[in-house]
């Protein structure tokens, strides 16, 4: 009987031994595909190549906007700065005008927030407005060229 209790405690003590080796494996491999795998995963979005930033309108004063229709008489002051992927086919400009592809950010700029009713600049809605001009400008240039949309300065009479 003696034997009999040293194979079946031999036994338990390999089964535990090979049970807690299986836990540890199945551990080991849930860490090493869900939580590694997704900081990879994040590290990869973040990491891009530096972005050109481009100010809109005036150097000091940015935009200014006649909204709200022709005879409404609010007008809007904002400084935007939006930055751009950079394109290796243009070049840096040159003296005092702006680039072709400035004139068109700043038109397509215009166009959007000209286009956009009183209620759409309200503070809280400030990150749909700078989505939207980051969408239309993407369409403009006909790929995703833009990374991010900054409003530095915002007055609405």
């Amino acid at each position: 009987m003696a034997d009999g209790q040293k194979k079946f405690s031999m036994m338990m003590v390999v089964g535990m031994i090979v049970f807690g080796l299986l836990l540890a494996g199945g551990i080991s491999y849930f860490i090493a595909t869900k939580i590694v795998a997704d900081r990879v995963v994040d590290k990869r979005s973040t990491q891009r190549e530096p972005g050109v930033f481009v100010k809109l309108g005036d150097a000091k004063d940015g935009l200014i906007i006649n909204i709200g229709g022709v005879n409404s008489g609010r007008y809007l002051k904002i400084g935007l700065i939006v930055e751009l992927r950079p394109d290796k086919k243009i070049a840096a400009a040159t003296g005092k005008m702006p680039t072709p592809e400035e004139i068109k950010l700043a038109d397509t700029a215009v166009y959007v927030l000209r286009s956009q009713k009183m209620e759409d600049f309200d503070p809280l809605k400030q990150e749909q407005l700078k989505e939207l001009l980051k969408n239309e400008i993407n369409k403009a240039f006909g790929d995703d060229r833009v990374y991010d949309v900054y409003i530095t300065n915002f007055v609405l009479q």
